[in-house]
């Protein structure tokens, strides 16, 4: 685990055991990896606001989201953005104990050698923006028809708002629901900004 999670300090994950059954299923997938430099600032800020506000603040695991996660019952997540890009460059989509038990396992090893911005770069590089498309670059293109380096900030905004579910939700053409999700997500991102919440990958 050590070794792997090394050498994505330096090197860019080349795929994940999701995005392989995906393009199985669908027959291709858009990916184009990029640098983080090479992405709109905004968008770092939107995706942080919309899932996990606190990611300066904490080393993987959020324990105050994850104590009123289960004073709620377990039916609102708690996972941070490290946990999501540990499952989501080593792991399999659903919920199980197995799967939870290797998550907690590699996440404290991917904060304790990757940066906070790096986190954010592998992320940005895996995450699903819609069926097939995966990562900022091939969200920005497939979207809005312009380079993640471009996006503005309620594109950004936008395209934070359907993650976890970008089978379920739509950034061009979005529901009611989803452009309200992405206004809150707008202001949570300027807010982090102004509070130094994202001083840590800026």
């Amino acid at each position: 685990m050590v070794v792997w999670v090394g050498v994505y300090a330096i090197l860019p994950p080349p795929t994940t055991p999701y995005i392989l059954s995906e393009g199985l299923k669908n027959g291709s997938i858009r990916r184009t990896w990029v640098s983080v430099d090479d992405m709109a600032p905004v968008l770092l800020r939107s995706v942080v606001a919309a899932e996990d506000a606190n990611f300066c603040l904490h080393w993987g695991f959020d324990m105050r989201q994850l104590r009123a996660a289960i004073a709620d019952g377990g039916n609102r997540g708690a996972s941070t953005l490290t946990q999501q890009t540990v499952k989501n460059v080593w792991l399999w989509h659903g919920r199980s104990w197995p799967r939870k038990a290797l998550e907690a396992t590699f996440t404290p090893i991917a904060e304790l050698f990757w940066s906070k911005r790096r986190i954010l770069e592998i992320y940005l590089n895996m995450a699903e923006f819609d069926t097939g498309v995966f990562g900022a670059e091939a969200a920005a293109q497939h979207h809005f028809g312009r380079r993640a380096a471009d996006l503005t900030a309620i594109q950004a905004a936008l395209l934070a708002a359907v993650l976890p579910n970008p089978k379920e939700r739509q950034a061009v053409n979005p529901s009611s629901a989803t452009q309200r999700r992405a206004s809150a997500i707008a202001d949570g991102a300027a807010t982090i900004r102004r509070d130094g919440r994202s001083d840590c990958f800026e």
